[in-house]
């Protein structure tokens, strides 16, 4: 029996805050889809030259009483990148939080506006550890 992936989902509350978060991660919108009847759109983000594994991002047009959660139901989404430390001062510079700092060179965790948990991966073997990420915290849960 054959599986492939389709994609991930996730709810927003403000588009645009959400768009730029991805955008910092280095994501492209792929596609996009506004159904006027049902009042919200579907925008699919992905890696360059990935299509095949995107995030949908569900934004409904008049709110959504639901969020932000906690979002934990959800787990999180999970990228691999090139250099964990550039990544996550990229980030840092552009006003996220880094939930769990890269302190092994290897991982670090961030969440998006909406609280979805973004995992991020060193691609091959772990960085040396390296300041400041070597001695950073924790700053809330991830």
């Amino acid at each position: 029996m054959k599986i492939r992936y389709l994609h991930t989902m996730v709810r927003v509350l403000d588009l645009e805050k959400t768009m730029a978060f991805y955008k910092l991660l280095g994501l492209e919108e792929t596609r996009r889809v506004d159904n006027e009847g049902g009042r919200f759109s579907l925008i699919f983000l992905a890696p360059p030259g990935q299509k095949e594994c995107p995030v949908e991002l569900t934004w409904n047009w008049d709110g959504d009483d639901g969020l932000p959660s906690d979002s934990r139901h959800f787990g999180h989404l999970a990228y691999e990148v090139e250099n964990i430390y550039e990544m996550c001062a990229h980030l840092q510079a552009n006003g996220v939080t880094i939930n769990r700092p890269p302190r092994d060179g290897n991982m670090a965790f961030v969440r998006s506006p909406d609280n979805v948990s973004v995992e991020l991966l060193q691609m091959g073997p772990a960085l040396e550890p390296a300041e400041p990420w070597k001695s950073a915290p924790n700053i809330g849960h991830w």
